[in-house]
């Protein structure tokens, strides 16, 4: 089995299972028979990047599974878009975004330009370290000597005004 720390943003309602937050809690039961969640963080409130726009709802969820990273990166992809998700605008609104954080396995580098694992902004996004650190404080980034706590801990300490 594989373990996975993937996030979950959301900043427009659905037809169907209604506000962000309610988008976030109805997607992590549909990843199929072969995915288990064992962990989801409560929904954060989060400003959304790049241009004005509406904001977002954030978590992170621990998954297991025996799906290797391309394989549970289809199943997310093809999750947006049974939600309505379509290819648009960077940082546009959306219905649903999901994005492998850090799988057991380590580093994933791979030609699917979609895909390298550890997520290659994990420690810059503090919408994706508030949740995360909440359900997986100590699992280690890869090629680093540092946790998510510490990571998060490094983004959010305040800094002198100079």
């Amino acid at each position: 089995m594989h373990r996975y720390a993937i996030a979950l943003g959301s900043n427009r309602r659905h037809g169907l299972y209604g506000s962000p937050e309610g988008v976030l809690r109805a997607a992590m039961t549909m990843l199929g028979d072969d995915v288990t969640v064992t962990a989801l963080s409560p929904p954060l409130a989060t400003v959304a990047m790049g241009e004005r726009g509406r904001r977002f709802a954030n978590a992170a969820a621990l998954l297991e599974t025996k799906l290797d990273p391309p394989s549970l990166l289809a199943r997310l992809k093809a999750l947006e878009r049974r939600f309505g998700r379509r290819r648009g605008r960077r940082w546009g609104a959306r219905v649903l975004d999901l994005d492998i954080l850090l799988w057991s396995g380590g580093r994933w580098r791979s030609r699917h330009p979609a895909l390298a694992i550890p997520h290659p902004h994990l420690e810059k996004r503090r919408f994706v370290l508030d949740p995360l650190v909440r359900i997986a404080p100590r699992w280690p980034l890869p090629g680093r000597a540092i946790r998510v706590a510490q990571a998060h801990a490094r983004l959010t300490a305040p800094r002198p005004l100079l």
